[in-house]
């Protein structure tokens, strides 16, 4: 319900919400992004730093602000595409905490460590790899060297065995050609007991 009061000439209305009525739209009020709380300036909504330096990261602006400027940044974000910007800024910061550590070189200071590190890591590498190949032919002349002394104490288990074969056989034959001598002899003893006594039967003189 609405009410008007009159005062004088002059009418001026007054509104009167009833309870029944809703309550006005309260505004929300947004944290203005990093950039624009550094710089103490108002944040619009058309903010260019704002998508890419929210308020909870205040470090990251800080940080290229002091090495490249705000109004470069801005620059820069508005040259390129919006694909690009994100890409853009994560760069920026880069090379800014790079310059900050190193203010000679940056983040060619860098990247000659990190090509630094990479060489001396394929030196390693290349080192390690002919210690591989050097330990490789070591185990491949050991195993050779090995398998040749196995052969040689095969063949010299195999020789004691034959020369141990063979000198039983000659002893088996030394005591066949000794039985044989034996045999010969009593032979020759048989024959010359027949001789002499067929001689003494034919010739009594001789008894």
């Amino acid at each position: 319900m609405l009410d008007m009061e009159s005062k004088g000439d002059a009418s001026a209305a007054i509104i009167y919400a009833s309870p029944a009525s809703s309550p006005p739209p309260t505004r929300v009020v947004l944290s203005p992004c990093a950039a624009c709380k550094i710089l103490r300036r108002r944040c619009g909504e058309k903010c260019v730093l704002a998508p890419y330096f929210p308020p909870t990261e205040p470090a990251k602006f800080s940080i290229a602000h002091r090495v490249f400027g705000a109004s470069n940044i801005i620059k820069l974000l508005q040259e390129l595409p919006e694909s690009q910007r994100t890409d853009a800024v994560k760069s920026l910061v880069y090379e800014a905490e790079a310059r900050i550590r190193d203010p000679v070189y940056g983040s060619a200071g860098a990247i000659y460590n990190l090509q630094r590190q990479v060489s001396e890591l394929q030196a390693e590498l290349a080192k390690a790899q002919v210690e591989i190949v050097s330990m490789q032919f070591q185990r491949s002349n050991l195993l050779e060297l090995i398998q040749n002394m196995d052969q040689r104490n095969q063949e010299q288990q195999n020789m004691m065995a034959f020369e141990s074969s063979l000198g039983n056989c000659e002893h088996d034959e030394f005591i066949s050609s000794s039985d044989e001598e034996s045999n010969d002899f009593g032979f020759l003893e048989d024959k010359y007991f027949n001789t002499n006594s067929l001689m003494l039967w034919c010739d009594p003189l001789l008894i």
